[in-house]
């Protein structure tokens, strides 16, 4: 298993090297002068030299990449134009938001679209069998945010049962230490500060893992169908073994590996791709950040966001790889 784990660090480390020179590059494919772009038409040429100059677009392109790869191994992710401050200090806010609301999502997603697949599969051809599974066909098919505006209208404004924007309460705020506002009030011991934090997470959460539910149930039904067909399944059932056993004990662990890919693939897409449920629901993520970032022209941000995301996403299916070999002994030979 050791060797496993280091021979897949050993093959990130090209990803993690090209992952920076593509986000390095952004700021060179942009036409024209990216000083000028940045600070506008109506810019002065001592301005634009001074941009230049703080950014170290004078420099050729290899000097300036060494010096960024330079400063990345300290930890610095430079200054924000927009705001002047170091964006190592001024993300992180923003990326635990969304890493609590993608955790939530996901987890929703899993508990429902997990067991949804596993009783189709299971019940094949009745009833909950196409019942779940139009569901399923009309949770990929619909758009988040007319999922999210009907959840805001019905039971945010309709009923008043939930919190439709934000992370917590305004007039009662919640003093966060790590800003992951759940983990930090149960720790605390705050749990009506716990429990408010769920409840804003709740809407926005369920409008952004209806999609990751909808496949991974599609995906379990269909690895469960055919793990359900082989042989050594007819066994357990000749021996007697009940249904939950053979079901949770025996088949799922071998139906798990395409669907832990999925898990994987959607987790990444969650944390790069929330900015319309972060936005309808004024929920202060990476996503909004990066967005902006972009309308600010703010390209430090944008650099340093989407290294961030992707190499997340990186690490993600990198963890999905070990737990391949964790379930499947063969994978790591």
């Amino acid at each position: 298993m050791l060797a496993y784990t280091m021979r897949r660090l050993l093959l990130l480390v090209p990803v993690l090297i090209g992952m920076t020179i593509v986000t390095f590059s952004i700021i060179h494919l942009i036409p024209g002068n990216p000083a000028q772009t940045i600070l506008g038409e109506q810019a002065s040429p001592q301005a634009i030299a001074d941009l230049e100059e703080r950014l170290g677009l004078n420099e050729p392109y290899w000097v300036q990449y060494g010096l960024y790869m330079k400063d990345l191994a300290t930890g610095d992710l430079g200054t924000s134009l927009r705001t002047n401050k170091p964006i190592m200090d001024e993300i992180w806010p923003y990326l635990a938001a969304t890493i609590e609301l993608t955790v939530f999502a996901m987890i929703f997603a899993i508990i429902i679209g997990v067991n949804a697949g596993i009783v189709s599969a299971w019940k094949q051809n009745s009833w909950f069998d196409y019942l779940s599974m139009l569901i399923a066909l009309v949770g990929v098919s619909m758009p988040i945010f007319w999922l999210a505006l009907m959840e805001q209208w019905i039971f945010a404004q309709e009923l008043g049962w939930l919190p439709a924007f934000g992370r917590d309460n305004p007039r009662d705020p919640i003093i966060s230490t790590t800003n992951l506002y759940v983990l930090d009030t149960i720790m605390s011991g705050q749990f009506d500060k716990t429990w408010e934090s769920i409840k804003h997470l709740i809407l926005p959460g369920i409008a952004l893992g209806t999609i990751p539910m909808a496949i991974i149930a599609r995906m379990t039904r269909s690895s469960m169908l055919e793990v359900l067909r082989s042989d050594y399944i007819r066994t357990v059932n000749a021996k007697g073994s009940g249904q939950g056993v053979v079901i949770y004990k025996h088949a799922l662990k071998n139906a798990a590996i395409p669907v832990l890919t999925v898990v994987g693939l959607q987790t990444g897409n969650l944390l790069g791709g929330a900015i319309l449920t972060e936005t309808i629901f004024s929920w202060p993520g990476i996503g909004r950040y990066i967005f902006e970032a972009i309308n600010y022209r703010d390209y430090p941000v944008i650099q340093s966001g989407i290294l961030i995301v992707a190499t997340i996403f990186v690490m993600i299916n990198l963890f999905v790889d070990l737990l391949y070999s964790y379930i499947d002994p063969r994978i790591k030979y």
